[in-house]
């Protein structure tokens, strides 16, 4: 099966220093993948990649098995792919709706002045957030008002506006309570469900083994694992993380 997302031999360099080096990664329809590892492993800096935010030194980017250049953040999202950042990148002051078509919204006819179309805005917003299973008290409520979940279920709602193939999620649980955890858990299933590819960036392994098929583990920038579900323990992933799993042979075994 095409993958929706493959990364090969993604290399990147930031002055003398190796961020990433050679790095393979796929992510298929309907699949949660987790990338995981130790502070500057090289997570971020994949994730920044696969954003357009930076630009790899060497290797090849292919969406729907079509090689692409992702220069920028548009051209990822025009090729299908959205990020949601940690920080989820959130107006306080602003509503629900706002924050959902925040540089994207709803605009009439110039013969009408180009008004916002906020009724046409509500009712795309409530079939997002009903497909995710977000409830919200009033789409109208202040985001600041909203729960750790509900602020990361409208931020990755707002990644669903433009319907990408695939969505990458860095630390979605990060600071969250337990019930908001199980929130957010429950969304990246609900994203798997609608055939999405999704790659979660996390620390948290207990999560990590909740909801991915697959774990890639990155150290040093170099990706030394591979595992799918049922098929490792947790001192599998420690291990890889710290170095004391011995990195992945050329013809890409698990173990």
């Amino acid at each position: 099966m095409t993958a929706l997302l493959e990364l090969s031999e993604i290399s990147k360099y930031f002055g003398g220093v190796r961020a990433l080096h050679e790095v393979d990664m796929a992510v298929h329809e309907g699949e949660v993948v987790a990338l995981i590892g130790d502070n500057g492993a090289g997570k971020s800096t994949l994730v920044k990649i696969v954003s357009g935010v930076e630009s790899p030194d060497t290797g090849e980017i292919r969406v729907r098995g079509e090689a692409t250049n992702l220069v920028s953040s548009r051209s990822a999202v025009d090729a299908g792919i959205r990020t949601v950042f940690q920080d989820l990148s959130l107006c306080d002051n602003l509503d629900a709706v706002q924050n959902l078509f925040l540089g994207q919204e709803r605009h009439g006819s110039f013969w009408s002045g180009r008004r916002i179309r906020r009724h046409a805005m509500e009712e795309q917003a409530q079939r997002i957030l009903e497909s995710l299973s977000v409830k919200l008290r009033s789409l109208s409520t202040p985001v600041v008002a909203l729960s750790g979940g509900q602020r990361q279920g409208i931020a990755i709602c707002r990644a669903l506006i433009s319907d990408p193939a695939v969505v990458i999620l860095d630390e979605p649980t990060a600071a969250l309570g337990v019930s908001q955890r199980a929130e957010v858990l429950d969304l990246i299933h609900r994203l798997r469900d609608q055939g999405r590819g999704v790659v979660v960036v996390s620390h948290d392994m207990k999560d990590v083994r909740q909801v991915a098929d697959r774990i890639v583990v990155l150290r040093l920038g170099t990706k030394v694992a591979e595992f799918r579900r049922g098929e490792y323990s947790m001192s599998d992933l420690v291990s890889a993380m710290t170095g004391a799993h011995e990195p992945l042979d050329d013809e890409g075994g698990d173990q």
